[in-house]
């Protein structure tokens, strides 16, 4: 649904602003938007045309919206539109703006000028890059993302696990790389590129799992051709898009429409933390048997043992405590994570204690599950 001007303070959800992006900003409530994902314009500063070898012209960024008199011009445009966006962010909001060296320094400076605090510069690097037809400089093969909270003290969404799940259960760095946008995802007007800085999806769904969960509200104050709004709906997020440029609007428009709705489940749209599941003290594998006074635990490499306590806790010659003490202690360590540094041997495979704490929060899900199931037939009744 395209909205010509937001006329009241409810969210316009799943709609596309046109005209300017300050204006539209300034109309939305404060502190009501979950992400931001900013790709504004680069002022590429081109002096001529380029062509490559054969002599064939490259079509670059030649718009009006990329074009400024001066730097001073372009440096107020950016204090404005990210005061504007600093208002309307949540503190568990952050945002993500996109640039190159033509921009980029520019508006990190101005970021930090305004109070954002910037938690991470990303290097999108180019798996298949325009190489540079001239011959007189390397070839431009990145792109910045610098990604901030609202303020030093505010507390950002960042879904690590999800990050570390699409990893290959490793941590996910600070480079990614992905191929710039062509193909069947390019889109096209009039057989031309229908915007010349189109972003890849795949990058869009890595910076939206990140920083955002199912439900909550994106803005791309820069929306172009809709790919934020395409991903965000994809992922089971709302979104606004704002963008000056009705051309733009249109394409953008029917190709969130084809977009297919987000899978009503939204386990499928999450990764479990285990920070919010159930604590289990260690004390609750004794008293449900998973293990006994007098067992062993070690290591894995089975270099150092511990004997298991009745009251839950364990002991390593003289040091005795919890898991976590006893485990701190054993490495000459400031903390340790008991449960993933202490094994048992169950079937002839070395095991982490922490399976054992897996089996009772999944009993405590049954039990949990019966009971909202069954009456109750307690004396309220």
């Amino acid at each position: 649904m395209v909205c010509a001007m937001t006329e009241n303070n409810d969210i316009p959800r799943n709609e596309i602003l046109v005209g300017d992006c300050i204006e539209h900003m300034n109309t939305l409530p404060a502190e009501s938007i979950d992400m931001i994902f900013a790709d504004p314009p680069y002022n590429l500063q081109l002096a001529g045309e380029l062509h490559r070898p054969n002599n064939t012209r490259v079509a670059g960024v030649e718009e009006d919206w990329d074009k400024f008199s001066d730097f001073a011009h372009y440096d107020d445009f950016t204090r404005r539109w990210l005061a504007a966006a600093q208002r309307i962010l949540k503190p568990t909001g952050s945002i993500w703006v996109i640039g190159s060296y033509h921009n980029i320094f520019r508006v990190g400076t101005a970021l930090q000028d305004l109070g954002f605090w910037v938690l991470n510069d990303i290097v999108w690097r180019k798996s298949n890059p325009m190489p540079n037809f001239r011959g007189k400089r390397f070839t431009n093969a990145h792109e910045t993302m610098i990604w901030c909270s609202k303020s030093q003290d505010a507390k950002p969404t960042f879904n690590y696990r999800a990050m570390k799940a699409l990893n290959d259960d490793v941590q996910m760095r600070s480079d990614w790389l992905f191929p710039i946008c062509g193909g069947a995802e390019r889109l096209k007007l009039d057989g031309r590129k229908a915007h010349p800085t189109q972003k890849p999806e795949g990058l869009l769904h890595r910076v939206i799992l990140a920083s955002s969960n199912p439900g909550d509200v994106i803005l791309d104050p820069f929306f172009g051709t809709g790919t934020t709004g395409a991903v965000a709906k994809r992922l089971g997020r709302d979104w606004i898009g704002i963008d000056r440029e009705t051309d733009y609007v249109g394409i953008a428009q029917d190709r969130i429409d084809a977009v297919e709705t987000a899978p009503d489940d939204v386990t499928v749209l999450t990764t479990p933390d285990k920070r919010n599941e159930p604590r289990v003290p260690f004390g609750s594998v004794i008293e449900q048997g998973l293990l006994s006074a007098g067992d062993k635990l070690f290591d894995i490499r089975k270099r150092v043992t511990a004997k298991v306590n009745a009251d839950g806790s364990i002991a390593v010659k003289d040091v005795r405590g919890s898991i976590h003490q006893v485990g701190a202690s054993v490495q000459n360590a400031p903390s340790c994570n008991g449960w993933t540094f202490w094994h048992i041997e169950r079937r002839g495979k070395v095991v982490p204690i922490d399976k054992l704490r897996e089996r009772i929060r999944a009993d405590m899900a049954i039990r949990k599950e019966k009971a909202d199931v069954l009456p109750f037939h307690g004396a309220a009744e």
